[in-house]
């Protein structure tokens, strides 16, 4: 990431919480860390302290020691008061990875959207197997080949195996709704693009908000068209979350993201988003004046080389950004006589979007 999208980002706080410890980021709002086995090695968790007991808000995934660092806070920290509820941002494993454990082992209910929740749900029992052929043509689609639709990478899984058994009932969480945690009033405010009804909450008193993965300050939260829904339009959804944030997020709130640190600075980094998406989109339509397939296009958006491991995740981004294009108007879709997808810019000399010169290392897993 270049320096353009750290200006006007502050982190008042330095260092990161360690095992078994939590800091104090705003007066009963604490802030702790759970390991990843990724290159994004953490995710961020918070505990909210209310009279009468915890609230948590994320759980980290099913892997390493998770389970053990909330033993500890449950122990030492926390243990003067019972915990509530589990609040959970969205539906992706290191988010709600240990809910079921949480909220079976301590008897409190799961708080959750009713798109994320389901759709945890699904994709928690989804089995091991071949590529399903809806998977397969979109795949194919895209320009992938039988060398990869026929590897062991290519076989559909869900992530149950990363995520512990989700309760079997939930509490909706809905945009605009309202409630109260320690004195404060937070209301809960839901975008799409990245999950399919990602909840933040904010407290407009006090200029807080938990934002889980829709505002991260040195990263850039990926929005794909996933073969579940192959005909998706999620860089739309994703714009339109992020311009509504930027209108009614307070300019000095202090953002308590999922992943690297809490920061101030929320509308820059915003700004800076909207910008980056935009700058690809210019990329993406100077790269097709000619026909190009999705499967070429990953220099236009990465700086590095895309291995198996990531593949799907690059493609899913590059398909996110023609998508909007052709949804735009800007670009044509058809068919080639393999059965790929060929996009074509239609209008090169009139592009509503700022080209940047910035490439992203590789897609987040996040």
């Amino acid at each position: 990431m270049s320096n353009s999208s750290k200006v006007g980002i502050e982190y008042p706080f330095d260092g990161v919480p360690q095992k078994g410890e939590w800091i104090e980021v705003a007066k009963g709002i604490y802030w702790l860390q759970m390991s990843l086995p990724m290159a994004l090695d953490h995710i961020n968790l918070y505990v909210l302290e209310d009279n009468e007991g915890w609230w948590i808000v994320d759980t980290g995934i099913k892997l390493g020691d998770t389970r053990e660092r909330w033993e500890l806070l449950l122990a030492n920290q926390m243990s003067a008061k019972p915990v509530l509820g589990v609040i959970c941002t969205h539906m992706h494993p290191d988010h709600v990875g240990q809910a079921g454990w949480l909220c079976d082992s301590l008897r409190v209910p799961l708080y959750m959207s009713a798109q994320e929740y389901l759709s945890a749900r699904v994709f928690t029992t989804m089995p091991q197997g071949e590529v399903s052929w809806t998977a397969e043509r979109h795949y194919r689609r895209a320009g992938l080949g039988d060398d990869y639709l026929q590897s062991d990478g290519a076989k559909r899984r869900g992530f149950g195996f990363i995520v512990e058994p989700l309760p079997l009932s939930y509490n909706r969480l809905k945009d605009g709704q309202h409630f109260t945690i320690g004195g404060r009033e937070w209301r809960v405010m839901t975008g799409a693009g990245h999950s399919p009804e990602h909840v933040s909450l904010y407290c407009e008193a006090d200029k807080l908000m938990l934002s889980g993965d829709q505002i991260i300050p040195r990263i850039t939260s990926n929005v794909s068209v996933m073969p579940s829904e192959p005909e998706a339009n999620p860089l739309q959804d994703w714009f339109d979350g992020l311009r509504r944030f930027r209108r009614d997020i307070d300019a000095d709130t202090l953002v308590m993201p999922a992943h690297n640190a809490p920061f101030y600075g929320v509308h820059p980094r915003l700004d800076y988003l909207i910008a980056h998406h935009e700058g690809h989109l210019a990329a993406i339509e100077k790269a097709c004046v000619e026909p190009q397939k999705a499967i070429n296009l990953f220099g236009v958006l990465f700086s590095r080389e895309i291995g198996s491991s990531q593949l799907e995740l690059a493609l899913g981004e590059v398909i996110a950004h023609l998508h909007f294009l052709c949804a735009e108007g800007r670009m044509t879709r058809v068919l080639d006589e393999d059965g790929v997808y060929c996009y074509q810019t239609l209008d090169i000399n009139n592009c509503p979007y700022q080209a940047v010169n910035e490439l992203d290392e590789g897609p987040m897993e996040v």
